[in-house]
């Protein structure tokens, strides 16, 4: 049970099962019908294991780091060996390519290309300043257009995956300067670590500016109904409060931006929901 449970942990559960969140509401934004539902559940699935494996290779190479920022983690635990969590990683992946494999053209591509850069982030980005951030950002938004591939409509989902990669760049350089400390000692060159955390915060803070200035196009582009310029005003506040906040204290700032990303997605579903209702 000990070694299920950590097995359980090493994938972030929470974040796996949001992730494949995501996906749906991109397929849901993107009109999905009743008839593709069998075809979206095949692609939260793959989400979801795609994310478990990529969590969990994460905590596979980050072993190192983690005896220092994290030591309770599995691996760091002795918990789960190193090579017991590259095996668990590896069956993940399996099971997503096999979920993908009965979807559209497309969204197969975005399922490959999203698994390698999985695997790549940790060994080969996630040292490099920003790029590990962006690749990041980028895996994050295009949650949205994978579930938009999956119900061969990707279009209405581009300017959310938009919206989505630009708050989620912007909270994982806060994340960074929260692990600076573990990340100089071991010699990763992050963002905050090459320029400085005050600078990287200042940029991190830029991005949530141009996040929320950005936030009404969705429904200006007429693809998200009135309520969800209702819904993401809030959304925004606390985006913008913990950006702000995040000069203070990184920890607190990138916890309440979170809280607010999570705010908007909700604000995409409600608008989306308005515009079915209207129609």
């Amino acid at each position: 049970m000990e070694r299920a449970r950590g097995l359980l942990e090493l994938t972030r559960p929470g974040n796996a099962i949001a992730s494949g969140a995501l996906t749906g509401i991109g397929a849901f934004v993107a009109s999905a019908s009743v008839g593709q539902l069998p075809l979206v559940g095949a692609a939260i699935a793959a989400t979801v294991f795609a994310v478990a494996g990529g969590n969990t290779i994460n905590d596979y190479y980050d072993r190192d780091i983690d005896r220092i920022n994290n030591p309770e983690r599995p691996i760091p635990s002795g918990t789960i060996s190193p090579r017991g969590a590259l095996a668990f990683a590896g069956v993940c992946f399996a099971a997503a390519m096999v979920c993908a494999l009965v979807l559209p053209l497309l969204a197969i591509a975005i399922a490959a290309i999203n698994l390698l850069l999985l695997v790549a982030y940790t060994e080969y980005f996630k040292g490099l300043p920003g790029a590990g951030n962006a690749l990041v950002a980028y895996l994050g938004g295009s949650t949205f257009l994978f579930g938009g591939a999956t119900v061969g409509n990707p279009e209405p989902t581009v300017v959310l995956a938009l919206l989505a990669a630009v708050s989620t760049l912007a909270r994982e350089i806060i994340k960074d300067v929260e692990d600076v400390e573990g990340d100089r000692e071991e010699g990763l060159r992050t963002l905050p670590v090459v320029v400085g955390e005050r600078r990287a915060l200042g940029l991190a803070f830029g991005l949530v500016v141009v996040a929320a200035v950005a936030s009404p196009l969705p429904y200006l582009l007429e693809m998200l109904g009135l309520t969800y310029v209702v819904v993401v005003s809030p959304a925004v506040g606390v985006m913008l409060y913990a950006g702000y906040e995040g000069f203070a204290d990184p920890t607190a700032g990138q916890r309440h931006l979170k809280i607010g990303m999570f705010l908007a997605i909700v604000s995409f579903v409600i608008g989306r929901a308005s515009l079915v209702v209207t129609v």
